[in-house]
């Protein structure tokens, strides 16, 4: 398959970037680097998430191949969610951009309030 052309507005790399440009999708692969976790685990490790709007990313991010949802038959059942090797490496471009937001945070803030 040939490589995608973010300039052309027909490429379907721009769908990509809105994945992995949302905010709940790139704290959902912080927070998923060491190892899976349950829902309630990530929700309260995120923080500020709605349930719905975890759930609709978890789902979005499952069916672009980047994490997998794993039910265990139990009772009550059990759900984790871990990253693939795609969603994995993910990882450190995400947190590359992570640290340039909290190095320059203060910067941003300051130049909003000009």
């Amino acid at each position: 398959m040939e490589n995608g052309d973010a300039f052309d507005p027909n490429c379907p790399t721009r769908l990509i970037l809105d994945r992995i440009g949302d905010k709940w999708s790139v704290l959902v692969v912080l927070s998923l680097r060491k190892g899976p976790l349950r829902f309630t685990e990530l929700r309260n490790l995120i923080g500020g998430v709605t349930p719905k709007v975890l759930t609709q990313t978890l789902r979005a991010m499952a069916t672009d191949g980047l994490l997998t949802r794993h039910v265990y038959a139990e009772v009550p059942p059990r759900v984790e969610y871990e990253l693939t090797p795609l969603g994995l490496s993910l990882y450190e471009p995400i947190q590359a951009v992570t640290d340039w937001a909290e190095a320059n945070v203060h910067k941003v803030m300051e130049a909003r309030n000009q």
